[in-house]
């Protein structure tokens, strides 16, 4: 069976797997799903790539942003911990948008292209990789590795809704090799 590398916005992710797990009422994996979506395409899971943003955190911070703080740390450290993980962290901004906060990832997509760009030195053996994610900056990046002979495959979900967080560009769907539709069967210990 062919290795191959997985690459994981994590913010789209986790987006993902919250709206599944709502939707089924079931605690959904996080690891096991990048091998079950590695099973599904007949490959090995050689190299896992994630990339996340820890959360925002005030200058005095209250008690649930400690409590998401603790949460992400836990989730770092176990990622750290793996050799055939690497984390790639990007940073959190939180902007107050008619009176309301909102907060977004900023550098996860920038480290996401360069360890795309950089892959096929890293992992020059692999043929075929997974992207997970749904951002259409990633096309020249996958462009790039088509020309190299490198297949891009796609998991993603998206709704029929503009301008909704399940809204993914079909330009992205149409440069990869081929997309999959991110299905809760994915997230199973067994799946």
């Amino acid at each position: 069976m062919d290795k191959t590398v997985v690459f994981v916005d994590d913010g789209f992710f986790r987006l993902v797997k919250k709206y599944l797990q709502e939707a089924s009422n079931e605690k959904l994996q996080f690891l096991q799903t990048f091998r079950n979506i590695c099973k599904n395409e007949d490959l090995s899971l050689g190299h896992l790539f994630v990339y996340m943003a820890p959360p925002y955190q005030s200058r005095t911070p209250s008690k649930q942003e400690n409590i998401i703080r603790c949460q992400y740390d836990k989730m770092k450290k176990m990622l750290c911990g793996k050799k055939w993980t690497t984390l790639r962290e990007g940073r959190c901004q939180r902007l107050k948008i008619n009176g309301n906060f909102e907060y977004s990832q900023k550098g996860v997509d920038t480290h996401l292209v360069m360890d795309l760009v950089k892959m096929p030195v890293v992992f020059p053996n692999v043929k075929k990789i997974i992207l997970i994610a749904s951002d259409s900056d990633f096309i020249p990046a996958i462009k790039d590795l088509q020309d190299q002979n490198i297949e891009v495959i796609l998991y993603t979900f998206f709704d029929k809704t503009r301008g909704s967080k399940f809204s993914t560009s079909n330009y992205l769907l149409k440069s990869v090799d081929r997309f999959v539709e991110l299905k809760k069967e994915f997230f199973k210990k067994n799946g």
